[in-house]
C-alpha cells in the first residue's frame, strides 16, 4: 500500500522523524503498524445532542473495523452545534460558523498528523457540509458517514418529530391546546438518537452527499437505531482500503456533475433551503463554478416526487421502508434526471452502485410518486431577484403555499423582536414579516428562523402570511418564505430600507420579490440608511462577521 499512496507525507517521512515514531510507539502502535496507512476518524459526537450522541460509538466501531482490515484508525474529534437546542436563542448564531469550525478542525488535524485517509463519522446540520469541504481541502481518500435519522414520536397515534415541539408553541400561545398538553408533546418529540426526522437540512445533506458519491449507499437512508447503522463500520473500513489502494481523492469524485446529481435529488425531495449555502461551499473548496443560477437550472428540470416533512407526510424512516436513497435515485436515473458516470467512493459509478437495486414500486406506498403524479413539476427551491435581493434569494416552493403573494411589511429588526411581535399579535392575515439584520454579518451567523415560522404555523396563520429575511430558515421551515435575502441589511441591501406598511410583491411566477417603491424613494431612504456596528467586538463571531462571504457565495470564510 505504501507504494499506492503517493500523495501521504507521512509514509515517506516516517524514517527521518524520529519524534513522530516515538510517539506513535507510545499510542500502541507496533513495528508492522508503522507500515500501514493511517485513517483519521473524525467524529462530531457529544452527549448533549440526539444526533450526535451515538457517533463516538460509530467511531469506535470504525476503528476496530479499520485495524482488522490492516490499517491503523485513528480517531479523534471536532464540535458540533445542536440547532435544535440552539434554535430561538443566541446560541443559534454559532450553528453556521460551526460548520467552518468543523471544516478547519479536521482539516487542521489530518494534515498535522499526516494522515492518509479520513472517515468523518457525522450527525447534525453542518457537520456534513463542513465534513465535506474539509475532505476537498484535504484531497486524500474520504469517506462520509452519517449517523441516521431519528425514529418519530407518538403522541394520541400522531407521529412527531422536532418541528412538532416548536408548531406546539405556537398552539399554545395560540389557546389551541393548554399547557400539560404542549408539555406532553414536547416530552415525546425526541424519542432518541438520531438527526432531525423529516426532509430536514440534516436529511437532506446526508441524502444528496451520498447522491453526490461522497457517502456508500444506503448511509443516509439508513436509521441511526437500526440494527444494520452499526454494522456499516465493517463497509467504511473496507471501502475507505479500497480507496487507498486505488488512489482515489475526492477531486476525482467532485464535478460540476456530481454537484448537479446532488441538487437533482433535493428537490425531488423537497429539501431544505440550506443545501444552497452548503453547496456553493462545497463547489467553492473544490473550485467548481456553480452559482444560484446552476441551482435554478436544476430545479426546473426536477420534479418533486417525495412526500416529506416539512412540506409533506412522511419521515427519512419511510423512505428507508420504500427501498432507500439508493432506490430514489436508481428511478431518477432510469429517467434521466441524474449522470450516471460520475465516480463514487465505492471506486465505481453511480450508475454502477445503483444497477442491483430493486426498482421503486408505486402501487403499494404514497412517500414516492413517479413524475407523472409528481406533487411539482419542478423543484422546491427557487431563486427570487428583484430590487430586495439584487444578488438573489432563496424560496422553498412546495405548491402547497400559491404562486404569488403581496401584503403589507411588518418589519423586525431582529428575531427576537419578531417572536414577541408575533406572540403579541401584532401579525394579521395578509402580512409579509420581514425578519433583518440577521445575515452572516449582521446575525453575526445567519441563524435559522424556525421559532417565527412556527409560531405562525401554530397561530393558524401559515397559509395567509409571508416571511422574509436575510437569515436562514430550517430545514424544518414550510409556508411562504424567502430566506438569504443578499444583500444583506448589515451590508446595505434595500431590505434595510423597509419600513412597516410598505407593500412586498413576492412572485414564484417570475421569480421576483420586490418592494413597490419608485427606485427614488429607495435611494432617498437609502441617502438616510447608517450601517450598525456589529454585534460583537471580539471572539468567534467578530471573526465570522468580518470574513464571511455573502450568502449568494455560500458563507464562505477563506474567500476575502
Amino acid at each position: 500500500m505504501k507504494e499506492l499512496n503517493k500523495h501521504s507525507k507521512r509514509l515517506t517521512q516516517d524514517e527521518s522523524q524520529p519524534a513522530s515514531q516515538a510517539m506513535l510507539y507510545a499510542v500502541g502502535l507496533s513495528d508492522e503498524d508503522m507500515k500501514k496507512a493511517q485513517v483519521g476518524i473524525a467524529s462530531t459526537g457529544y452527549d448533549g445532542n440526539p444526533c450526535n450522541m451515538h457517533l463516538n460509538a460509530l467511531k469506535d466501531e470504525i476503528k476496530v473495523e479499520c485495524n482488522i482490515a490492516g490499517l491503523v484508525g485513528l480517531g479523534f474529534n471536532t464540535i458540533g452545534v445542536s440547532d435544535g437546542i440552539s434554535m430561538g436563542t443566541s446560541g443559534m448564531n454559532y450553528s453556521l460558523a460551526s460548520r467552518d469550525i468543523i471544516a478547519d478542525s479536521i482539516e487542521t488535524v489530518m494534515n498535522a498528523q499526516s494522515y492518509d485517509a479520513l472517515i468523518s463519522v457525522v450527525g447534525c446540520d453542518k457537520n456534513m457540509p463542513g465534513a465535506v469541504i474539509a475532505m476537498l481541502r484535504l484531497n486524500r481518500p474520504s469517506i462520509m458517514m452519517y449517523g441516521g435519522t431519528i425514529a418519530s414520536g407518538n403522541y394520541k397515534g400522531r407521529k412527531l418529530n422536532i418541528v412538532s415541539a416548536f408548531e406546539a408553541l405556537g398552539q399554545k400561545v395560540a389557546g389551541e391546546i393548554d399547557e400539560d398538553e404542549y408539555r406532553d408533546i414536547i416530552k415525546r418529540a425526541i424519542p432518541g438518537a438520531g438527526a432531525c426526522g423529516g426532509m430536514y437540512t440534516a436529511n437532506t445533506m446526508a441524502s444528496s452527499i451520498e447522491c453526490m458519491g461522497f457517502a456508500l449507499p444506503y448511509n443516509s437512508s439508513i436509521p441511526a437505531e437500526n440494527p444494520n447503522k452499526l454494522s456499516e463500520a465493517e463497509r467504511h473500513a473496507i471501502a475507505i482500503k479500497n480507496l487507498l489502494e486505488l488512489d482515489i481523492k475526492p477531486l476525482d469524485i467532485i464535478s460540476k456533475k456530481s454537484i448537479e446529481n446532488a441538487i437533482a435529488l433535493v428537490n425531488a425531495l423537497g429539501g431544505s433551503t440550506n443545501a444552497v449555502l452548503h453547496f456553493l461551499a462545497i463547489a467553492h473548496a473544490a473550485d467548481i463554478e456553480f452559482t444560484l443560477e446552476d441551482f435554478q437550472r436544476v430545479s426546473d428540470r426536477t420534479p418533486l416526487i417525495a412526500d416529506l416533512k416539512p412540506s409533506g407526510k412522511y419521515l427519512m424512516e419511510d423512505v428507508h421502508g420504500v427501498g432507500g436513497t439508493p432506490a430514489i435515485m436508481k428511478y431518477l436515473l432510469d429517467n434521466g434526471y441524474l449522470h450516471g458516470d460520475c465516480l463514487t467512493v465505492t471506486g465505481k459509478t453511480l450508475a454502477e452502485n445503483l444497477a442491483d437495486v430493486e426498482a421503486m414500486e408505486f402501487e403499494d406506498q404514497d412517500v414516492v410518486y413517479p413524475t407523472d403524479k409528481a406533487l411539482k413539476s419542478s423543484g422546491n427551491l427557487q431563486i427570487l431577484y428583484g430590487n430586495l435581493a439584487s444578488e438573489g434569494a432563496v424560496a422553498k416552493i412546495s405548491g402547497n403555499e400559491g404562486l404569488l403573494f403581496e401584503g403589507k411589511a411588518v418589519v423586525y429588526d431582529g428575531e427576537q423582536a419578531a417572536n414577541t411581535g408575533i406572540s403579541n399579535g401584532e401579525v394579521e392575515k395578509g402580512d409579509v414579516v420581514v425578519i433583518r439584520y440577521v445575515g452572516p454579518k449582521g446575525g453575526p451567523g445567519m441563524p435559522e428562523m424556525l421559532k417565527p415560522t412556527s409560531l405562525i404555523m401554530g397561530a393558524g396563520l401559515g397559509k395567509s402570511v409571508a416571511l422574509i429575511t436575510d437569515g436562514r430558515f430550517s430545514g424544518g421551515t414550510h409556508g411562504f418564505v424567502v430566506g438569504h435575502i443578499t444583500p444583506e441589511a448589515q451590508s446595505g441591501g434595500n431590505i434595510a430600507l423597509l419600513k412597516t406598511g410598505d407593500k412586498i410583491r413576492i412572485s414564484a411566477e417570475d421569480n421576483s420579490i420586490n418592494v413597490l417603491l419608485s427606485d427614488e424613494e429607495l435611494a432617498e431612504r437609502k441617502v438616510q440608511w447608517v450601517a450598525p456596528e456589529l454585534k460583537h467586538k471580539k471572539g468567534i463571531l467578530y471573526k465570522y462577521a468580518k470574513s464571511v462571504a455573502s450568502a449568494s457565495k455560500g458563507c464562505v470564510t477563506d474567500a476575502f
